[in-house]
């Protein structure tokens, strides 16, 4: 291998000095290397196993190609960076954007342009999708920046720095890769205790390896610290924790879209009846027999109509970005359904089943990804930009299997959070309880609810110039406690699914509402159905423990229609039937067809602001623990250091107070590295320091030629002739002469600072070398 420190050592004069070998170099970059792989494993989640790897391998070796082309080419700053940016522009589009491109190889001008945008906007794609995003997209330009980016930042430092301080400073850029990588992933921890620890230890000791500081027992030391700090965080960590999941940025970034500014879906079920009745909406091919088509899931009721809830990540108003692939949730048989939208409008995207994946084709293809939003708890997706008859696609798709009331047998609810129901008749309850007054398993309470309805109900869409039976829309309070409390059920599922979702929510049971299209008749198993208006249904859907979300279908047959020649009267004492109850003080206006509007001021935002406040509060705290880790040190010998110059300043005998300031300036040339000989008399001392001339160890002044600064006013000779004389003179020194003496230890001080680093500097402030003198 070509020796870079070589290369550079003969063509760089003045940074001859400290450049390692072949061995070093391959050292470097295994060591650098392989931690910033490791710092960014926490992005695998985020994309998948085989796309974050090839990514983020390819990243890494074109990063360290670009820093060792810089360091034997003796290139400028600003050249790496030009060489960095045709690398990225050049080979990102093959590992970032293949879509894009031409043969998966040659970028395009597509490719070109989404790499540009990619470098600013793939950050926010990363937050705001549902991982694992896989390669769609310009997706991957994160992490392969983060990879070129660091591997050629990191390694330039260590070939290129001139000092052997500057060089160690290489080993911060993996620590700064982490944290990004971890702000950017998922709650899901990757790098486990045992190896974040053996990086921190690779990382210090090649950082004192490559400062030239390196000492066995400064090794054992940090290993023994890491292995205390190992174990306390493993022992403790629990307990301090309490089962909370880690801060990462997308748990804290609210989406952009809130479906809860647009009507409900199901408020616009007489429309599609009505108007549409014979309008061809969409057409899919490829549904299995006994699949059904979703439109939207709806769980929060708030006594005028049915709608999404949002808060927290299983509300089903909780829609998110989503990449080529969704995670999957639930075992079933695998389905690859096509649709082609036709004159269904609205934000809302016909699904099925619990979906893997959409693939949109089509001239809108683009756009039409970027606008797809999903829900994983109620599997319904949304077009943010609205549907059009140009958007077609394929859903991936897995079908849950649906167990019957036996497969069930006496499994409880299941532990669903559901938003509260505001505002529900009395009649609900009451009804509920009649109906249910003998059922004893869960699955069989919602199974008498359902049969009650499709048994004793009627159905009518309320198109009376064709005939039918007067029904008024809506689905709201009013409605559903005509419907349950008159004389005679009378409905279609918008009313039938709201009143049997809200009489389960009284037993105890998780209910939502659903509107989709159920294929009938020759439909059903057929390749290729195409759905109208009249086919629009609304069902409910009730979660069991261990068996996900079961549907039932409570709407009477549409052949189950009230006849005007045997309506039956005005019921005499009947106590079967149950009136209706005394309206409320201030009640909900009758429902009028579609005008029922969703309720969208949400009264759990109020306390926001302090849960965003209590957030970083949280973090602070969080991240003040290993702050104060830190500072916890550095603060520990200034302080002893302080502490021994001010008991020395403060002796109450001037000639101890002369000795003292003879120490001091002794315990300074210690922890610069100078420590005087032993068993020699003051003036040895002095000699062996400098005397009364210049400093005469080496320093960064003496290897550029230049003549260090003296050693004080009186130099060392004179501090320790003037000791000599304050110990075994005949008077001891007044005041003034103490203070003139420790003026002049001050300066003897500093001047053992000048010609030095800033960093050498700093070295020696914090060095122990004369504490552990001391003891």
């Amino acid at each position: 291998m070509t020796d870079l420190g070589s290369d550079v050592r003969a063509r760089t004069a003045h940074a001859s000095a400290g450049r390692v070998g072949a061995a070093g170099s391959v050292v470097d970059v295994l060591v650098l290397v392989g931690a910033l792989a490791l710092a960014l494993s926490p992005l695998v989640p985020v994309f998948g196993v085989a796309p974050a790897w090839r990514t983020i391998t390819v990243g890494l070796v074109l990063g360290t190609a670009v820093a060792a082309a810089g360091a034997l080419r003796r290139w400028s700053g600003i050249g790496v960076v030009a060489v960095v940016v045709l690398v990225y522009f050049g080979v990102g589009g093959a590992v970032a954007a293949a879509r894009t491109t031409s043969h998966l190889v040659l970028p395009t001008g597509a490719t070109l342009t989404g790499l540009a945008s990619g470098a600013v906007t793939s950050w926010k794609q990363v937050l705001t999708l549902d991982p694992p995003l896989g390669d769609a997209g310009t997706l991957l330009v994160a992490p392969f920046l983060l990879a070129l980016c660091g591997a050629t930042l990191a390694l330039s430092i260590v070939w290129r720095a001139r000092s052997r301080g500057a060089r160690a400073a290489a080993a911060l850029v993996p620590p700064v890769v982490l944290v990004v990588a971890i702000l950017l992933g998922t709650t899901t921890v990757v790098v486990p205790l045992a190896v974040g620890l053996a990086l921190s230890a690779g990382l210090v000791t090649w950082a004192a390896w490559r400062s030239g500081g390196l000492q066995p027992r400064r090794v054992l030391s940090l290993v023994l610290v890491l292995g205390v700090a190992g174990v306390s965080g493993a022992a403790l960590g629990p307990a301090v924790t309490q089962g909370t999941t880690r801060h990462v940025l997308r748990d804290e970034i609210t989406p952009p879209f809130d479906p809860r500014a647009f009507t409900s879906p199901l408020s616009a079920f007489r429309r599609f009846v009505k108007e549409q009745k014979d309008t061809d909406l969409l057409t899919v091919t490829g549904l299995p027999k006994g699949a059904t088509i979703r439109l939207a899931t709806l769980d929060a009721f708030d006594g005028v109509v049915w709608n999404v809830a949002g808060g927290g990540a299983s509300g089903s108003g909780e829609f998110r970005r989503v990449g080529s692939t969704i995670e999957e949730s639930v075992p079933g048989e695998r389905v690859a359904v096509g649709v082609q939208i036709r004159a269904l409008s609205g934000v809302w995207l016909p699904t099925v089943g619990d979906a893997t994946g959409f693939r949109f084709t089509g001239t809108d293809a683009g756009t039409a990804t970027e606008h797809l939003r999903y829900n994983d708890a109620t599997g319904a997706a949304v077009l943010t930009g609205g549907l059009s008859d140009t958007v077609s696609y394929t859903v991936d798709a897995v079908l849950p299997p649906v167990p019957d009331d036996t497969e069930i047998g006496s499994a409880p609810a299941a532990d669903v959070v559901l938003p509260p129901t505001v505002d529900v008749p009395d009649v609900v309850g009451v009804r509920a309880a009649e109906i249910a007054r003998t059922a004893g398993a869960p699955v069989l309470v919602a199974r008498s609810l359902q049969k009650a309805l499709a048994d004793e109900g009627y159905f009518s869409n309320g198109q009376t110039d064709v005939g039918e039976y007067p029904s008024l829309a809506g689905h709201g309070a009013n409605r559903v406690a005509t419907l349950l409390g008159g004389a005679l059920m009378v409905g279609d599922g918008e009313q039938y699914a709201s009143a049997m979702a809200l009489m389960a929510r009284q037993m105890g049971l998780p209910a939502r509402v659903v509107l989709g299209f159920v294929p009938s008749g020759p439909q059903v198993g057929a390749s290729s159905i195409t759905f109208t208006g009249a086919q629009i249904q609304a069902w409910v859907e009730i979660a069991f423990a261990g068996h996900g979300w079961v549907p039932f279908f409570p709407t009477p047959p549409e052949s189950r229609t009230p006849q005007k020649d045997n309506q039956p009267q005005q019921p005499q004492a009947d106590p079967q039937v149950l009136q209706p109850p005394p309206p409320p003080p201030a009640p909900v206006s009758a429902p009028h067809e579609n005008t029922e509007q969703p309720q969208t001021d949400d009264p759990r935002r109020d306390g926001q602001g302090t849960s965003v406040w209590h957030t970083v509060a949280v973090v602070g705290a969080v991240a003040a623990i290993p702050l104060g880790l830190l500072v916890l040190p550095v603060a520990l010998v200034l302080g002893l250091k302080r502490r021994r110059r001010r008991r020395r300043l403060e002796a109450t005998d001037p000639v101890l107070r002369v000795v003292g300031g003879w120490s001091e300036a002794l315990d300074a040339a210690r922890d610069h590295g100078r420590p005087p000989p032993r068993l020699a008399t003051r003036r040895e001392i002095a000699r062996a320091l400098g005397g009364d001339g210049a400093v005469t160890a080496p320093t960064a002044s003496s290897v550029r030629g230049k003549t260090a600064a003296p050693a004080g006013p009186g130099g060392w000779t004179s501090l320790a002739d003037r000791t000599d004389e304050a110990v075994f003179g005949v008077r001891p020194p007044d005041d003034d002469a103490v203070e003139k003496y420790w003026a002049d230890v001050r300066a003897t001080v500093a001047s053992l600072g000048q010609g030095r680093s800033r960093w050498r500097r700093l070295r020696a402030q914090l060095s122990v070398a004369s504490l552990r003198r001391g003891r």
